[in-house]
This record gives structure tokens, C-alpha cells and sequence, in this order.
């Protein structure tokens, strides 16, 4: 047992820098190719930090542990806006961009709302997992296509090439600097996600096995335990990219990992072995990752952010899950 102790703090160490060096090239490199950090958060970050998730849930319908596989995702959802998001707010107030209030987070409520009647029927089969699955492949199409559209539109509103003081075009100067950072950025990038995978994955491991030793349900580990884990990448990336002042990466990782472990996830999981719902999950708990992802927009419409008071109010309600759950 000492020795999942210890396995438990190496994870979580694993987790944090990952995740520094995660948000360090993320948002260096949306800035050297001139994307938006929110796309970066939507996509890059989004996917990494779900990616824990996947390898779970995926391992997890394998070996047969179906309530584990769902579980950890639903659960995850839950974490990610009420626990991460709500943390993050606490730390510091978020700042929300329009268009995520347009466009990605009724795009999330949506999805949740498609995984509630798909999973009516008391399974996620075969048909729900390919419309999953296509369903992120023209997420991330998308998110490309507006990201070089709008650079597109950029560059002809610009009047000519200014020359700067080395006598080269300031656009061909800035291609240069681009070119020699980009290796780096990159680098962290990788760096971090692969310190994300491997703490993450002793993380939930030594985390299942102590709870285990308990005598607690798998659906109750996947919700808690397996989903806090897993979710650790999520928070990690977060907390730290609030204190970097990336508040762009911030939200965008959290409604973009919840978009990512929907659509990406449970649409693999699916399409790899048809998942069983229990029909006390859709009475509990797919209501609250619903009710968790409508709460969003009262809190967010007006100012645009997440303040420190709707931050305490998530946070508290993560919690009321949690006691619910154990009563």
C-alpha cells in the first residue's frame, strides 16, 4: 500500500510539469504562427489533457470494466467545469471570448444533450460510436479551417510589407523567428503531453488500486477516483495557464476536453465495444453533466466571465455530486 503512496505523489508530480511545459510551448507557439490561444486550447490542449481518458476508458472496455469506461468520462465532464473551471475562477476571474459563448460551449451542451438520447436506449453501440467519431473529425476540421481563414483574412487587410531596421520585410524577419522557435515550442509541447500520459497513467493506476482495496463500486471509482485522475491533466494545465495569464487556454482546454472526451472518447470506446448504461446513470448522473454544462451560461452571459463567486458555486456543487454519490 506504501508503495501506491508513493506511485500516487510521482503521478501527480509527473502531472504538474507536464503540464507546465504544456501550456509554455502551447501558447508560445499560437503566438509564433499567429493563432488565437483559445484554438490552442480547443484543440492541441484539449487533446492531450483527454487524452488520459482515452487510454483509460479504452483499457477499461477491454478488460471489460464497463462502468469504469463510462464513469470516467461522465465523471470527467463533471470535474473538468465543476472542480477545474471553478478552481481556475477562484484563483483568478476568467475572461470568456464571445465566440466561445456563440459557438464552442452551446456546441458542448449539445453534444452532452446527442450522448443523453444516444445512450437512452441503455447502450452506446456501434452507430452512436461512428457519428461520435465523425463528430470530432470535423470538429478539428473546422477549428483549422477558421484558425487559416481568418489568418487568410488578415494578411490581405495588411497594406504592404514594412521594412524593419535589419533591412529585411518585416514579414519575412517574422517568418525567420517563427522558423526558429517553432522546434522549441514544439519540443514542449511533446515533452509535456508524454509527462501528462505516463503520470497520469501511474496516477489512476496506484489511485484504482487504492480505492479498490476499499471495497467501492466501479461505477463510484470511475466517477470519482478514475475521474479526478484523469482529470488532473485538465486541472493541472489549467491552474497553471491562469497564472500565466492565458485565460484563453483555459476555458478553451476545459469545454474543448469535455467536447474531446464525448466525441473523441467514448466515440472510440464505442466503436472498439458497444458500452452498456445503467439506467440508474442516465437518472443521475448524465442529468448532472447536463445541468453542470446549462449552469455555464447564466454565469458567463452579461460580463463574459467566470467570476470568483460563480467559481465558489461550481466548485460547491462538485462537491454536493461527490457526497450524493457516497450516500
Amino acid at each position: 500500500m506504501l508503495l501506491q503512496f508513493v506511485l500516487f505523489i510521482v503521478g501527480i508530480s509527473g502531472v504538474y510539469f507536464g503540464a507546465e511545459w504544456l501550456v509554455k510551448g502551447s501558447s508560445k507557439l499560437s503566438r509564433d504562427l499567429g493563432i488565437r490561444p483559445i484554438v490552442i486550447g480547443l484543440t492541441v490542449v484539449a487533446f492531450g489533457t483527454s487524452s488520459p481518458e482515452l487510454a483509460v476508458s479504452l483499457t477499461a472496455s477491454i478488460k471489460g470494466s464497463n462502468d469504469i469506461a463510462i464513469g470516467n468520462i461522465i465523471g470527467s465532464n463533471i470535474a473538468n467545469i465543476g472542480l477545474i473551471l471553478g478552481i481556475s475562477a477562484i484563483v483568478l476571474p476568467l475572461k470568456v471570448e464571445k465566440i466561445i459563448m456563440r459557438r464552442e460551449l452551446p456546441l458542448m451542451i449539445g453534444i452532452s444533450a446527442a450522448l443523453y438520447f444516444m445512450a437512452i436506449d441503455s447502450k452506446i453501440g456501434l452507430i452512436d460510436g461512428i457519428l461520435l467519431f465523425t463528430g470530432i473529425i470535423l470538429f478539428i476540421g473546422y477549428q483549422i479551417y477558421s484558425t487559416f481563414n481568418s489568418k487568410k483574412e488578415s494578411k490581405n487587410s495588411m497594406a504592404g510589407n514594412p521594412v524593419s531596421k535589419t533591412g529585411m520585410p518585416e514579414s519575412t524577419e517574422e517568418e525567420c523567428r517563427t522558423g526558429r522557435h517553432l522546434l522549441t515550442n514544439i519540443i514542449y509541447i511533446i515533452i509535456g503531453l508524454a509527462c501528462l500520459l505516463v503520470g497520469s497513467h501511474v496516477l489512476v493506476k496506484s489511485a484504482i488500486f487504492i480505492a479498490g482495496s476499499f471495497g467501492i463500486s466501479e461505477m463510484v471509482i470511475g466517477m470519482t477516483v478514475v475521474a479526478f485522475g484523469t482529470s488532473v491533466p485538465e486541472m493541472a494545465t489549467s491552474v497553471v495557464s491562469v497564472l500565466k495569464k492565458e485565460a484563453d487556454i483555459c476555458v478553451g482546454n476545459v469545454i474543448g476536453s469535455n467536447i474531446f472526451n464525448i466525441l473523441m472518447v467514448l466515440g472510440s470506446v464505442a466503436l472498439v465495444r458497444p458500452l452498456n448504461v445503467e439506467r440508474g446513470t442516465l437518472l443521475f448522473e448524465f442529468p448532472i453533466m447536463l445541468l453542470f454544462s446549462l449552469a455555464l451560461i447564466p454565469m458567463i452571459r452579461g460580463s463574459l466571465t467566470v467570476n470568483r463567486l460563480a467559481g465558489t458555486v461550481l466548485v460547491s456543487g462538485y462537491f454536493a455530486f461527490i457526497f450524493l454519490l457516497f450516500r
